[in-house]
């Protein structure tokens, strides 16, 4: 049983299934990926949904509190 069993989008009113995704965060010109993260994520509209330990967790990776995996090197492009 998935934690989003049942529940349904606040926009849509479409169904929530629990799939892992990849965060981007940026903070003060320094940007992280936060990999695997547990959501609900619509299926009709895609709008993704957090619980709140889930939340509390990014926001210490964002904060440099957790040990960072790897680091990539990512281009910029201006148009």
């Amino acid at each position: 049983m998935s934690f989003w069993d049942g529940e349904t989008c606040e926009y849509c009113n479409g169904t929530l299934v629990e799939k892992r995704v990849t965060l981007h965060r940026g903070k003060k010109g320094n940007y992280s990926f936060i990999e695997n993260v547990p959501a609900g994520v619509c299926t009709e509209c895609g709008t993704r949904y957090y619980a709140a330990n889930v939340l509390k967790m990014i926001e210490e990776n964002v904060r440099n509190k957790r040990h960072i995996q790897r680091e990539v090197t990512v281009p910029v492009y201006t148009l």
